[in-house]
Parts: structure tokens; sequence; C-alpha cells
């Protein structure tokens, strides 16, 4: 068994792992572990098979007992059990350590020093904000807190106070009057649209316990998101997968990312916080998608999708964008395992523009499709990509719109302009359908929130879309 110089040993013991005896040794960062092996007759000895544990990954100890069935308490000591996740790929797991020894004074020595290890990790969280809406993609939310989620907040002593939504706006309501300071951090269970809701209100919630209205103030609790929805970009963005044990094996260890927002205003309003937008395409495809809600969500997604792509016909004009979107993250998702945004990450101060110019319809779904494979979805003539941490879009009329008509800052003639008809335009912001009538300037915001999870660089696995 090996230790650094560097690390003192905390405690030295014997226990039986398996029905082997084991030196097992604790440190302030790992314990290790290797069977103790008798000499044979020759004198050699058998090559050691030992282990180790890192502290950070360990997130519960117990005491272990023999119980009659039915005894809820007391018991003989068996030893101590630790609960620790253990990563495979991009997933994490919980894994289970047994180390036996009947002693009990020896048992609670060590229980107590580990206990008291697991205390020197800040960012893990003791009391939790929970909202819970039933109503994400298959209503299933809450099913997955109580068999996947709520089991390991328990293992890791972490208390709860619980809200399920029961209409859009709920959670918005419920943040701004919660006394925030009594939780160590917030866990949405939900889709794209719940976590949009909370990362706005945490936000929003900063800005006004600040008094500052006019200046975004980061949020002061980190928010844990717990995949329930049917595409699930903002977790795919930090967990790397849409899987609700590794989302709150993140959560009980307390890993942190801190994450960059954009804040949408229209002529000096806020509008929301957000961290993506599409206009143009997007935004339309949105506005059918909400028409047909009695449709399952994939079914709805595809039936918009291919009900924009074929009733329109498009109209050549130089400087019509036929989408352009904006996103201060990755956005993956198994639809787009590199994400929507390949080429910004979570917390760079800056965001991307992607600007789809006209174009043949045939062409368009080629960029589409691009997405769902690992790279090309860029290289058309008609795509521009920028990264930007400001920008405007104008939505104007065919006719009647100037360049010379911009009173806020940043405003340039190189700004991407919409050329479309009407009075009102749908925007697709974090999966929300928003309608708004006049210009939008987006800015980006340097680590505005923290989100429970690590940045990842793609998702797992890819889901092919079968509409195009």
């Amino acid at each position: 068994m090996s230790v650094s110089v560097n690390e003192c040993v905390v405690l030295h013991g014997i226990f039986k792992l398996g029905k082997k005896s084991h030196d097992v040794l604790l440190t302030r960062t790992k314990l290790t572990w290797t069977p103790i092996i008798p000499e044979n007759p020759t004198g050699e000895t058998g090559v050691p098979q030992s282990g180790e544990v890192l502290l950070q990954d360990i997130f519960a100890v117990k005491v272990k007992r023999r119980r009659a069935a039915g005894q809820e308490s007391g018991g003989p000591v068996l030893g101590v059990a630790l609960f620790w996740c253990r990563r495979k790929g991009r997933r994490l797991e919980e894994d289970t350590l047994h180390l036996h020894n009947a002693s009990s004074e020896h048992t609670h020595t060590w229980y107590n020093t580990l206990k008291e290890l697991l205390t020197g990790f800040s960012s893990r969280p003791t009391y939790l904000k929970v909202f819970i809406n039933p109503s994400s993609h298959k209503k299933e939310a809450v099913h997955i807190y109580r068999d996947h989620v709520a089991p390991l907040f328990k293992m890791a002593d972490i208390r709860t106070d619980i809200t399920v939504t029961e209409r859009k706006g709920h959670a918005l309501s419920v943040m701004k009057e919660c006394k925030l300071d009594e939780y160590d951090g917030v866990v949405c269970v939900g889709g794209d649209g719940s976590v949009a809701e909370l990362c706005h209100a945490l936000v929003l919630r900063a800005q006004l316990d600040a008094d500052s209205p006019e200046k975004p103030v980061r949020a002061t609790l980190p928010l844990g998101i717990i995949p329930a929805g049917s595409t699930d970009v903002v977790s795919c963005s930090v967990h790397g997968v849409r899987d609700p044990v590794t989302a709150a094996l993140h959560i009980v260890l307390g890993h942190l990312q801190q994450v960059d927002m954009c804040s949408f205003s229209s002529h000096g309003q806020l509008v929301r916080f957000g961290f993506s937008a599409m206009f143009g395409f997007g935004g339309r495809s949105l506005a059918r998608a909400e028409k047909k809600r009695w449709m399952p969500s994939s079914r709805r997604r595809e039936y918009a999708l291919v009900k924009t792509l074929g009733e329109e016909s498009w109209v050549t004009n130089q400087g019509l964008y036929l989408s352009i979107s904006i996103m201060s993250i990755p956005c993956l998702s198994p639809h787009a395992p590199q994400g929507l945004a390949p080429n910004t990450s979570l917390a760079n101060g800056s965001a991307a523009l992607i600007a789809v110019g006209n174009t043949s319809r045939s062409e368009f779904i080629k960029h589409l499709k691009r997405y769902s494979s690992s790279t090309g979805q860029f290289n058309f003539s008609f795509v521009e990509t920028h990264v930007v941490s400001a920008v405007k879009i104008r939505p104007c009329s065919l006719i009647g719109c100037s360049e010379d008509e911009s009173e806020e800052e940043g405003d340039s003639k190189t700004t991407p302009f919409i050329h479309t008809e009407g009075t009102t335009f749908p925007w697709n912001i974090d999966g929300e359908l928003v309608e708004i009538a006049n210009e939008v300037l987006i800015r980006v915001h340097p680590r505005l929130i923290t989100l429970y999870g690590e940045e990842v660089e793609e998702a797992e696995s890819s889901v092919s879309c079968s509409c195009i």
C-alpha cells in the first residue's frame, strides 16, 4: 500500500472486504485498502489487489448493524458502509463499499472521523428547495424524483422542501416570496421550460434583493437540474447525459459550474433571462407546436418542423435571414450531441450568433440534418457564425424599415436583420414561446448563475430525427 509522503494518515485499521481481511488507510483525501496475504511456505508473497476511493467521491457513511425482521434501531455493529460515486463515461453511478469489523469502538471511530472529513466539502448542500413539474414530457417527473432522486438525497442526509407546481409561472411566484437564505440550493425536476422559469426566477430574485433594476446580479443559490423533459438541453450541457441519477449525484457531491446567461430586453424593458433564443425558423416552429399541445411532445415537435419547412414559399431577398440563433451555452442534446452551438462553452463570457441566410429548402434541410452528426453544420455559404457579447435583432417588414432607426448602443450596419411581414414576432427562448412586437437586445452576462454539474464537450449518443 502506497501513501504519498505529503499525506498524513488519519486512521489505520483492519477490516474485512468480502471474506478477506484488509489493511485500510484513511488520509484527508482518500481511503485505500490492501489484502493481508500470509507468506507461503517458500517465503514468497502473492500480489495484493489493492484499491482506493477518493473522499471527494464519497457522499454518505453509515454504521452497519445486524437487525432482526421489523427491528428499526439498535443491533450488533457489523462495520461501516461507504456510499460513493463511480464514474462510467459521462454517467455517475452509486456504489457501496462495505468495511466489516465487529468492534463497536473501532467502527464508531472510523464512522465519526469519516463524517467529520466529509463536512469539509462546503459546496455540498444540506437543505434544498425542490420544484417538481408534474406535467413535464410524459408526466413522469414525480416518479423520477421519488424513485431515483429522493433516496440519494435521504442517504446523504439532505433535507428538502418540495413544491409540486400547478401552473406555468408557479415556481416564479414562489421564488419571489420564499426565504432563500434558508436553503443551500434549488432543484428543478422538469423539462427545459421548467428550467428556464427557475433560472429566470433565481436571477430576477437576485436583482430584487440587491435593488438593482438595471444591472443583472449573480444568483445567490446554485440550481440543480433533474432531467424530466423531452430534450433537456441545459441538463445535457452540464451533465452530458439525460440521467436523473447522474444529475442527483452532481447535486449531492456539490459539483458546481458557473454558467453565462443572456438578458432579453425590448426598448429598455426586460423580457426575461435565458440561455438561448431562436428567431425566424425556430420561433415559427415553436409557435406552430404550441397550437398542437394535445399531441405527444415528440410528435408535436416533428409536426411543427415539417410544417415550417413545407408550408411557406420562401422569397429570395438580399438581407433575408431564415433563422437567427443566439446561444450562450452549447445547447447539447441527444438530437445534437455536440450542441446547437458547439463553438461556445458554459462560461466563456460570449454567445454564438448563428445566422442562416436565404437558401433553398433542400439546402436548409441539409444544414439541419448535420446537427445530428459530428461536424459540418456550418459548412454552408448561407450560414454565418459570430462570437458576440451583445446583439440586437430588429424584425422589419419588407418596406418602411431603416437601419438608422436605432436608439440603443451597440447597433451597427453589420447587425443581421430579418425581413418579415406582420406586427408580432414569435421567439423561441429556451424552448418557450415569447411574442415580441419590437426589436430585441440580447446581452451576455458572464457567470450569472451557478448550476450543479460539470461542463462536457459532447452529449451521450445521438437521436436522429425521422421527420426530415
